[in-house]
């Protein structure tokens, strides 16, 4: 793919992609070089329609390149509520062709966006933004909607009509002026402005109907999924009025120029009473994930003052905040004060994982490995296969050296709930530090096919089938991934990887 076209499809994404703040994933992009995948010519004005397959591997190679940038944020908890409140919206999405995946970012703006395949990222900034999980279900349906809707897709399509090198030429611009700038919002106004207004306006009117079609479909798919609908213009009213710093809004609009926010909350109001509201409280899960972010997401010294200073007001007292300042502790690498704390949530909230999962990762801490594997292996016990407490116990197994055991539990949770990229890269590690090396090679093959980077898996595929000692069932099942994946390649790729058998361990 041409340089032109690969800036062109991701900058049309990144343009299409809505939240209530930014529209563009901050300069974490470009062509995908070195990965052996070609990725579709979504901008070229030959292709009359873009098949779901081909929007997917686009997407993937998005993610690929923003999980280079090192902003996703990889830890447990966060990223399996990400994954729950997700997918209590996609479920109810108006149609089952996209497989979600919803991320979070490291990154103190207010944004969430769509990327194509089904890819929802989430900043941190938002969800702390949020004053309840109604408004956090508003922004992520909306999100789901623009997937839903094929609104990237569309307006690439549309924009062939306008003129591939005209629009190529003003979002190449903006990328430039956002990536010399660090998604500054003066280096993006200035790289529109030197665009071409007749294409910035075509722009503005199709991305104003993409945004209120992406609203009224959003709340539906909230109220479907059992939020109130009245979150959208919930939260939409707070931004415009009393929320965040207002530059970190509105900026956006110099790039894509969203519908006032008074337009949008009048119809979002509108849509909500003609569903009608639905009660809804805040999941445990919201409220303490907000306070982890605090810490995971900021700086856990600033995150630490905050609970001190809640503290010295006469406040500092609810359970999430309690929860909160032990992560912030554990932060400043000062877990043994966080441990009593932690102790007590655990006895006064047995039902709590993330009350566990905290602990144990406290003793860690506080190298008390033995400490940490017992309450985990409770929790195993009273919570079967929960994603976060079975990392927390790998992560512990490993420290300990007992990885054929992080190996075991690993693979016993991963064959009953799709890993992600990550936690797939660890039980390659657990299987590899237990000398489980063929199946570390294809646990890393999977990673590699996760990521879109199709070379590599097929480089970690023949590696696995070149070991001695694989069994009649292995070698069957390493072949037939190994072909299967070898198909998936563009032609012209193929033989150049048939014969290829270098390549290095350590990849985990």
């Amino acid at each position: 793919m041409s340089a032109l076209k690969s800036i062109t499809a991701f900058l049309t994404a990144a343009v299409v992609s809505a939240s209530v703040g930014v529209a563009y994933s901050q300069g974490v992009t470009q062509s995908i070089k070195g990965s052996g995948q070609d990725l579709p010519e979504l901008g070229s004005p030959a292709n009359a329609a873009i098949s779901l397959d081909d929007e997917y591997h686009a997407g993937l190679g998005f993610v690929a390149e923003i999980r280079k940038s090192g902003i996703i944020l990889t830890d447990p908890e966060i990223s399996q509520y990400a994954q729950e409140i997700g997918h209590s919206l996609s479920s109810h999405a108006e149609e089952g062709q996209h497989q979600f995946y919803y991320f979070v970012i490291r990154d103190p703006e207010v944004n969430a966006f769509a990327i194509p395949g089904g890819f929802v990222a989430i900043h941190s900034g938002l969800i702390l933004a949020t004053r309840n999980e109604n408004e956090l279900a508003g922004v992520l349906a909306h999100e789901t909607a623009h997937v839903t809707q094929r609104h990237i897709v569309r307006q690439i399509m549309d924009q062939s009509h306008e003129g591939l090198l005209a629009s190529a030429a003003m979002l190449a611009a903006v990328l430039l002026g956002a990536t010399a700038g660090r998604g500054s919002p003066d280096a993006i106004e200035g790289a529109i402005l030197a665009g071409q207004s007749a294409m910035i306006q075509h722009q503005i009117n199709y991305t104003r109907s993409s945004e209120f079609e992406a609203d009224r479909i959003g709340i539906s798919t909230m109220s479907e999924a059992g939020y109130d609908p009245l979150g959208v213009a919930s939260f939409f009213d707070y931004m415009g009025h009393t929320g965040p710093e207002p530059s970190r809004v509105n900026a956006v609009q110099f790039l894509i120029d969203h519908p006032i926010f008074s337009d949008r909350v009048a119809e979002a109001q509108d849509r909500a009473n003609q569903i009608g509201r639905i009660h809804h409280e805040d999941s445990l899960s919201y409220l303490l994930i907000r306070e982890r972010l605090r810490t995971i997401a900021g700086d856990p010294q600033l995150a630490l003052q905050y609970y001190n200073n809640l503290l010295k007001n006469g406040g500092g007292k609810t359970i999430q905040e309690r929860y909160g300042k032990a992560v912030a502790q554990i932060g400043v690498r000062n877990p043994a004060a966080a441990i009593p704390e932690l102790q007590a949530l655990v006895q006064e909230y047995p039902k709590v994982t993330q009350f566990y999962g905290a602990l144990g990762q406290a003793y860690m801490a506080n190298n008390q490995p033995k400490e940490s594997g017992a309450v985990l292996e409770q929790a195993m016990i009273l919570f079967p296969r929960n994603t976060a407490i079975t990392i927390r116990l790998a992560e512990t197994l490993m420290h300990s050296g007992d990885n054929k055991r992080a190996h075991m539990v690993l693979l016993d949770l991963f064959n009953n709930v799709e890993p992600t990229p990550d936690q797939t890269r660890l039980i390659a590690k657990a299987a590899s530090t237990a000398g489980d090396f063929a199946d570390s090679y294809s646990y890393m093959a999977e990673f590699y096919l996760m990521t879109g980077n199709l070379q590599m898996a097929i480089n970690q595929l023949q590696l696995a089938l070149t070991l001695p000692g694989l069994d009649a069932v292995q070698r069957a099942r390493y072949s037939a991934r190994l072909e299967e994946v070898r198909g998936w390649l563009p032609k012209k790729n193929r033989d150049t990887v048939a014969d290829d058998r270098t390549g290095n361990n350590g990849h985990y």
